[in-house]
């Protein structure tokens, strides 16, 4: 089984620690040492955001701001290697070639940002595109997809499925809201659609959550099923429970 796990800034490194780091290490070694191989996009999070808006006001154009995000989510990526084994990767991917390779040959790849303009969600869709994978995890800081921002608004309505159809326009409908925060951006739903990838969208503080999501399909997020497919788990959920 491939597997490609999106792990935000913020829920991978809410504050620059190790306890949440080496967790989520530990998860994604467990999963390799089952026979999945796990593709790992790490976001930037709080630390970029904090690194964008000094350089803003320092007057950086749009697509240096992107750069600086991209160098600070391959920062995180390192994090996360250096709570592997020393076996394991030594350094991030910074193409989908390096990332597919690696998983190839080792059965793990880990990666940040690659390109301005894109963002670690896209990049995410995209690598699980590439490499043909079976199941694509976004752990995000919200427990799934909702109707609104459920930070601002307590009567938001989280959706337990959507079809990637339904997914691009919930997320096209939060990114016009102004300061909405949707769990995935729309070039990533967007990828999502024309894969026909199966997804899952979380929450990823408690990295066994991630495991059990992938081992077998269980969890309190929202599925996003792909046209054509039956609501039931696939087989490698079915088989495992």
């Amino acid at each position: 089984m491939k597997v490609v796990v999106s792990i935000g800034g913020s829920v991978l490194v809410p504050e620059l620690g190790s306890d949440r780091v080496a967790e989520h290490a530990a998860v994604i070694e467990d999963l390799v040492a089952d026979g999945c191989r796990v593709g790992t996009v790490v976001g930037g999070g709080g630390v970029a955001r904090e690194y964008i808006s000094a350089a803003r006001d320092l007057g950086a154009n749009e697509i240096e701001l992107d750069q600086l995000g991209i160098d600070v989510t391959r920062l995180n990526a390192r994090l996360l290697i250096a709570a592997l084994s020393e076996d394991s990767v030594t350094a991030p991917a910074e193409d989908y070639e390096g990332a597919g390779e690696a998983l190839r040959r080792g059965g793990l790849s880990i990666m940040g940002g690659v390109a301005p303009a894109q963002t670690t969600d896209a990049v995410g869709a995209a690598l699980a595109e590439y490499v043909d994978a079976d199941l694509l995890v976004y752990a995000t800081s919200v427990p799934g997809v909702y109707s609104d921002d459920p930070n601002e608004d307590a009567d938001a309505t989280k959706y337990e499925t959507l079809s990637a159809t339904e997914l691009v326009d919930v997320i096209a409908g939060l990114e016009m809201n102004a300061g909405a925060s949707a769990p995935v951006d729309l070039l990533a739903a967007k990828i999502i659609q024309r894969s026909g990838m199966r997804t899952i969208v979380l929450d990823g503080t408690d990295p066994d959550r991630i495991a059990r999501a992938v081992r077998f399909g269980d969890h309190d997020g929202t599925d996003v099923i792909p046209d054509g497919v039956g609501e039931e788990p696939t087989y490698w959920a079915r088989n495992e429970q």
